[in-house]
């Protein structure tokens, strides 16, 4: 049974991850009440001209004003300084899938922005994201946001105690392939909480009855990540941006959650 002050650390299937008490997650709330403030707000500052840093500027300065650092800057998966993501928010326009790094070149009427941001806030880390766009966009691509936040939601939807991740995985593709948009699938969801990524990994694919079942306490960060073309990606140069091979525009989204006794809880979403 979950209680209160009660945090255990669960092996499935050789995947260790801990669970967060109903104390975390209140914690966790609250900091991703923050996080998504800021990022509708910086979401909001969107417009041609509008620079990636002038971005990352803002949105840092919200949230150390609200007493959370940044999650993102600084992070190193290597463990070494010198490979440190340099900024708050991962912006990453058009055919950069996720992971990119602000600049200072001005965004065009038409491009669309990926802005993902996270935070750590009493000693936990919560993490979101949304595609917006630069003035007017194609159609298309309208459609590529607005059906990357429907597949979003249906992951979210299919949440509950003991729900597997290929449950997940399987209601975020159905949606994505039916309105014929492919899905990365070398970049997933990822457990949050103690640390930035934590076990267990969140596919965007799969099969349902499939993979590691979550248990009441699991936060996860469910992350669909669409492409108008082709599944498969690169690496730039500079290590961090991830782009899609063939160029076409990519769109992504995410919020983090908890299962809880009633079902799920968003706990990155002020509306």
């Amino acid at each position: 049974m979950w209680k209160k002050r009660l945090r255990k650390e669960f092996s499935m299937n050789k995947i260790n991850f801990k669970l967060k008490s109903a104390e975390e997650i209140e914690k966790l709330a609250r900091g991703g009440v923050i996080l998504r403030d800021v990022l509708e707000k910086v979401a909001l500052m969107v417009k041609p001209g509008i620079t990636g840093i002038e971005l990352d500027t803002a949105a840092e300065k919200m949230l150390r004003d609200k007493n959370a650092e940044p999650a993102f800057k600084g992070f190193s998966s290597t463990g070494d300084p010198k490979d440190a993501f340099p900024a708050t928010l991962c912006i990453s326009p058009n055919s950069a899938v996720v992971h990119g790094i602000p600049n200072d070149q001005p965004f065009e009427e038409g491009d669309i922005v990926s802005l993902d941001i996270g935070c750590r806030f009493e000693g936990m880390f919560t993490d979101t994201a949304t595609t917006v766009a630069v003035g007017k966009i194609s159609s298309e691509t309208k459609r590529l946001i607005s059906v990357t936040r429907q597949a979003l939601q249906a992951g979210v939807d299919v949440v509950r105690p003991g729900v597997k991740t290929g449950d997940i995985g399987a209601a975020i593709q159905k949606v994505a392939e039916r309105a014929g948009f492919s899905i990365v699938r070398e970049l997933v969801g990822h457990g949050v909480g103690f640390e930035v990524h934590e076990a267990p990994a969140v596919p965007n694919y799969g099969a349902k009855g499939s993979g590691v079942a979550l248990p009441i306490g699991t936060v996860i960060a469910i992350e669909p990540m669409l492409n108008l073309g082709k599944k498969e990606i690169v690496t730039a140069n500079d290590g961090w941006t991830v782009l899609t091979e063939d160029g076409s525009i990519s769109a992504h989204e995410e919020l983090t959650v908890a299962i809880v006794e009633n079902g799920v809880r968003v706990l990155t979403r002020t509306k």
